[in-house]
């Protein structure tokens, strides 16, 4: 089980206990925000592509989508979700609990500047009723990020 993973992983900085787990889904933006009481804004979800063939993983505010010309400025490619049946496979955590921690060998973690305009975000931790409330410094730290990166719309109209 993935959120498993994700308590080890965090058990090394001692931080496990801050994982939040629900008796009710938070599987996606509108229900991780119902189960914690946040605007969806807030909820950090994680979406799974494969650029040129290697996984990689954006992090974005709930309320941002990706915009595909940015995306393709970006990496240079059209922008290719990893199918659901892919995603355990090749991430490390299923659709649901999708999470920039714990992930296997060779995902590349990307922050969106979506995130920056909150004190702290709520991604998952690798089930499908689980989140962490973070600070950005900690999202930084603990994601093992590669960069921040522009790439998405929608929420700074």
């Amino acid at each position: 089980m993935s959120i498993v993973k994700v308590r080890e992983y965090f058990k090394q900085y001692g931080m496990e206990d801050r994982i939040l787990e629900f008796d009710v889904s938070s599987a996606t933006v509108e229900l991780a925000a119902q189960a914690l009481h946040c605007e969806p804004c807030r909820i950090a979800k994680t979406l799974s592509f494969t650029v040129n063939g290697q996984p990689v993983l954006i992090v974005t505010a709930g309320d941002a989508k990706v915009d595909n010309t940015r995306y393709k400025a970006q990496f240079g490619v059209k922008a290719k979700m990893l199918a659901p049946d892919e995603v355990e496979a090749q991430i490390g955590h299923a659709v649901g609990g999708v999470c920039p921690f714990a992930v296997n060998e060779g995902v590349t973690v990307y922050l969106d500047e979506s995130l920056r305009r909150f004190s702290t975000v709520f991604p998952a931790c690798g089930s499908s009723n689980s989140a962490i409330e973070l600070t950005l410094e900690e999202l930084e730290r603990y994601s093992s990020y590669a960069s921040w990166i522009d790439v998405c719309k929608g929420w700074n109209a």
